[in-house]
């Protein structure tokens, strides 16, 4: 699948997650409303948010720098190799690969 490059288009993107996250929301809290539902789902929202931000930045900044995100699977693919011992080059990371790719398109035109 192609990369959104579009400035406008990962805005779109942005802006329907988050139309999708909220009608969630209140679609659950409608089905149970409770301060106790609302409570949990703030903790959920909160701690995943705070899950990719760690998986993408702190990693990335300040465990190893070497490590560059391209997504959820490449963190699990990265832990995995940690916890086995390997050392993990960022040379083989899809996004590196990626970004390889598109300057040697780019370089083509």
């Amino acid at each position: 699948m192609k990369n959104i490059t579009s400035p406008g288009l990962i805005k779109l993107k942005g802006l329907l997650f988050l139309i999708v996250g909220l009608l969630a929301a209140v679609l659950l809290l409608i089905e149970r409303p409770s301060l106790k539902a609302t409570v949990l789902l703030a903790i959920v929202i909160w701690c995943f948010c705070r899950f990719y931000y760690c998986a993408f930045y702190v990693i990335e900044h300040y465990v190893d720098s070497n490590y560059r995100f391209s997504g959820l699977w490449s963190f699990f693919r990265y832990l995995m190799q940690q916890r086995k011992g390997k050392r993990v080059d960022s040379n083989t990371t899809p996004s590196s690969r990626e970004d390889e790719t598109n300057r040697h398109d780019a370089s083509q035109r």
